[in-house]
């Protein structure tokens, strides 16, 4: 009986389960028809055809004929519904099998459509769609010639996008963008392909506008606008300029020509300190795997508009535009102003126009182009894990594949490589072994201890005349350093010289012994005086003086807030003088400077006029108190002719800092005139500025080499040791595991420190090609090493405050090197390259490069605005020898 029973409560349970399973299978198909579609049938109709079913007479008088939806229709040739139709009272929907069903037995009447709805998923519920959306749909070439389309809420811009090209045969190979006009001046654009209607905020009575391509690479409308923007600029210019009238005329001329140059070799406008854009915009545009993705338009079914790191594809698409101008050989120069608003939209930083980093913007514009077309629309997490003695191998590929779970763009097949990083623990010598991604390589360049200044000695002798040394000081060092340096070589005690930077006559800055060398820049004028005295003390019996010269005008300045432009004409170079207190008066300071100056200065005697001027002054400020006041001197007494009394050759004015402001003395009113300080040379080199410093040149394989070397993680980043359990001082080593097809090299010529900003301007011998194995080293799995060749680089020229960015690039279609320079393009040599400006590098895989398909051009100079055939042919001498080898050697 326990057995009998126990059988009996497993066979219910089991047939209850079975009935559950068919419930839920026909739940889960009815969900499936209603979500698939409905009908919709008109409401006299199917009740009369639910009367005649239920009456099971086939010959009833209520047989209801033929499918008549016509009470349905507001028009029957437009096939428009009728406004506020209500369910089960005008119409009822049934599923698309039972419309079937029904239409293969009873037909329908005339050519009425079959009015089928989708279903539209609507936040917390399921509604069929009775009204779809109607739109209108036209070209931007002709807009008048509009039809009118009904499309589903759920339906895709793509599904409108298709619709178009078949209903106005546009070519298949013609690159297209679709615009939403809901007023007479609101236009929107359509960015997202894949959205839905209903997502993208698409209604009836809009009007969706296709818009195609221009041949140069343009869009029409983005031309009507940067027209609209041009005429008004032009007009403000007229106002001011009307010359500018035939400029204006003959550009529009040009640009109305169809030039046909060689596409990539076109220049990029500069739209104030854009330089930095445009030479790293240049180098990206001759990356050849890159380009040909925009060109080929691959990156219209990967943008991806949902991604939150991303910019909604704007970046990509501003890029696409200005890649595609650029190689339409139609123009000789592109402004791209639309992708540098969009770059400043979303990068702040680089709003505006002041100057910036190349560097900066390329890794900006690449993290945003891999963002924006990352084929990964929903990142998972992903726990790392540490290698615990397994092969480096399986951690990398381990490592790799998680990286690409996550990131998977173009920019990553183009660009990505991994590094491996070894850390271990300076206590329990734990190892930690993991692999990272990188997009570009950031080497440090060997920086010298040493810097070469050249400075100017002025020294207490009168009739001596300064002079110029060029001496060698540590880099790090301080100004009692500089001191030291010059005492050698002139043989002055190094307590007895002030240093001073001098511009504009005027003293600009007066520096203390113990400042740093790094706050003198190489092109400042740096004077080094000779005190009488070894040390000058706030509270001591002497001071020091700071002294210009100044010559005297028919002006008068009223007091320090005068703006007046007169009286500014220095001349000389000044100087710092100790002084004794006690000589602190009108005729020791006059005494004092005329013993200085005396032999250098002659007397002009003349008759006594009332209304005669000095015209010549000395002024004097404290170098260490600039706002001190100082006595006048007073006039000489001595005659220099019978009959004619001999007058001062200089008075004592106390001055500001600038030495252009009175503060508040009177002029003492003496007649006299007289030339003073009439030098034939301003100063004499001494002989180390004969001596030529070379120029510091290093391989590039030195500065990889460099950066892969061991090093010790600074206290503000340590390393946490899962074994000591707390952070720790760790040794840390990359080494390059694997490269990618393009490998940008980062050279990290601007050197910040806490003890020194500078820019160095090491020359680095980085190779253009090779055409052989050099090494006989072996990479990952006995491969050979990679081999690469230069096909950019990104030039900087000048210091850590100002420069200009330049770029040279291999055009990927002839092989012919171009040195792009804002809007100026013109040929290059492969000799002229290697530079000392040389900041990024871009290398391309010699496994993946195309060969060009075109012959070298004859052209050497293409500019903005010069045609093709007024240029001369270049000279390609001397190319076979340049040939040099890189080997990027992975571990």
């Amino acid at each position: 009986m326990h057995g009998a029973g126990k059988g009996s409560g497993l066979g219910d349970m089991y047939i209850y389960m079975k009935l559950v399973y068919l419930c839920v299978c026909v739940c889960i198909f009815y969900i499936y028809l209603y979500i698939l579609c409905r009908y919709l049938l008109e409401q006299r109709w199917f009740e009369q055809w639910s009367e005649y079913v239920k009456s099971g007479d086939q010959n009833s008088s209520l047989f209801p004929g033929p499918i008549d939806n016509s009470e349905l229709f507001d028009e029957l040739e437009s096939c428009h519904l009728k406004d506020c139709l209500v369910e089960n009272e005008d119409f009822t929907l049934i599923p698309a099998e039972a419309w079937h069903k029904l239409l293969s037995w009873y037909g329908q009447v005339g050519d009425q459509p079959a009015l089928e709805r989708k279903v539209v998923d609507l936040p917390s519920t399921l509604k069929v769609e009775v009204y779809p959306v109607e739109v209108f749909l036209c070209l931007h070439s002709n807009m008048d010639n509009a039809v009118t389309v009904q499309f589903s809420r759920v339906d895709t811009i793509q599904t409108i996008q298709k619709r178009m090209r078949a209903e106005f045969e546009v070519p298949d190979n013609a690159e297209t963008r679709l615009w939403m006009k809901s007023s007479d001046t609101s236009c929107e654009r359509l960015r997202n392909v894949h959205a839905s209607v209903l997502d993208s905020c698409l209604s009836s009575g809009m009007t969706v506008i296709m818009e195609m391509r221009n041949a140069d690479g343009t869009w029409p409308i983005q031309i009507l606008m940067n027209l609209k923007n041009a005429w008004f600029r032009f007009c403000l210019y007229c106002l001011r300029f009307s010359i500018l009238t035939c400029a204006f005329r003959r550009n529009s001329m040009e640009e109305q020509e169809s030039y046909r140059g060689q596409p990539g070799v076109c220049g990029l406008t500069n739209l104030g300190n854009t330089c930095f854009m445009n030479s790293a915009l240049q180098c990206l545009s001759n990356t050849p795997p890159l380009t040909e993705y925009f060109l080929q338009n691959a990156y219209l079914e990967e943008l991806n508009f949902s991604n939150p790191l991303g910019m909604k594809g704007e970046i990509a698409e501003a890029y696409a535009d200005v890649i595609k101008q650029m190689w339409s050989g139609r123009h000789f120069s592109v402004v791209p102003r639309v992708f540098k608003t969009k770059v400043g939209h979303f990068a702040s930083q680089f709003l505006g126009y002041q100057q910036h980093d190349s560097q900066e913007l390329l890794s900006f514009l690449l993290d945003g182009l891999h963002e924006d077309l990352n084929r990964v629309k929903n990142k998972e997490y992903i726990e790392l894990r540490d290698a615990e003695g397994r092969p480096d191998q399986e951690v990398a590929e381990e490592a790799w594949r998680n990286h690409r779970r996550r990131n998977d763009s173009v920019i990553v097949d183009t660009f990505h490589g991994l590094f491996k990083s070894t850390l271990v623990c300076p206590e329990c010598r734990k190892v930690s072994v993991t692999f990272d991604p990188f997009c570009y390589l950031s080497v440090p360049l060997p920086v010298s201890k040493e810097r070469v200044m050249e400075v100017f000695f002025v020294s207490l002798d009168p009739v001596a005349k300064p002079i110029q040394h060029r001496l060698v000081v540590p880099k790090a060092g301080r100004v009692f350093d500089l001191c030291v340096a010059l005492s050698l070589a002139t043989g002055v005690s190094a307590d007895q010289m002030m240093v001073a930077d001098v511009f504009n006559h005027r003293f600009y800055k007066i520096y203390h012994t113990d400042e740093f060398l790094s706050s003198i820049l190489d092109r400042d004028d740096i004077f080094v005086y000779e005190l009488s005295c070894v040390s000058v003390e706030e509270d001591g019996e002497e001071v020091v003086l700071a002294v210009y010269m100044r010559e005297h005008g028919h002006y008068r300045d009223y007091g320090p807030s005068s703006t007046s432009s007169y009286g500014t004409s220095l001349f000389g170079h000044p100087l710092l003088m100790s002084v004794r207190r006690e000589q602190c008066t009108r005729d020791g300071l006059y005494d004092l400077f005329l013993q200085r100056y005396g032999p250098e200065g002659q007397s002009v005697c003349s008759s006594g006029d009332a209304n005669t001027q000095d015209p010549a002054d000395e002024e004097t400020a404290d170098g260490q108190r600039a706002s001190e006041t100082k006595e006048e001197g007073d006039q000489s007494t001595q005659k220099c002719c019978p009959l004619k009394r001999r007058k001062t050759l200089f008075t004592i004015q106390a001055v500001n800092a600038n030495g252009t402001t009175e503060r508040g003395m009177g002029e003492d009113g003496n007649d006299f005139m007289c030339l003073i300080f009439h030098v034939s040379q301003k100063y004499v080199k001494d002989h180390s500025m004969e001596v030529v410093y070379q120029q510091t040149t290093v391989q590039l394989q030195e500065c990889i080499e460099l950066f892969t070397t061991v090093e010790t993680l600074e206290e503000e980043n340590p390393w946490y040791c899962p074994v000591c359990k707390k952070h720790q001082l760790a040794t840390k080593k990359l080494d390059l595991w694997s490269l990618p097809e393009v490998l940008i090299i980062h050279l990290k010529r601007f050197s910040y420190t806490k003890y020194s900003r500078e820019k160095l301007d090491t020359i680095v011998d980085f190779p253009l090609r090779c055409a052989a194995a050099l090494s006989s080293s072996t990479g990952v799995n006995g491969e050979p090493p990679s081999r690469y060749d230069l096909i950019a680089v990104s030039n900087h020229y000048g210091g850590l405050r100002d420069g200009h960015y330049t770029s040279y690039a291999r055009n990927k279609d002839n092989g012919q090197w171009y040195y792009f320079d804002d809007s100026k393009v013109t040929d290059a040599k492969e000799e002229q390259i290697v530079t000392n400006a040389a900041y990024l590098l871009f290398y391309h895989r010699q496994d993946k490069i195309r060969h060009p398909t075109l012959p070298n051009p004859t052209n050497s100079c293409l500019t903005s605005g010069q045609p093709a055939d007024d240029v001369i042919s270049s000279n390609h001498e001397g190319l076979a020898g340049a040939a040099s080898c890189v080997s990027m050697e992975t571990d």
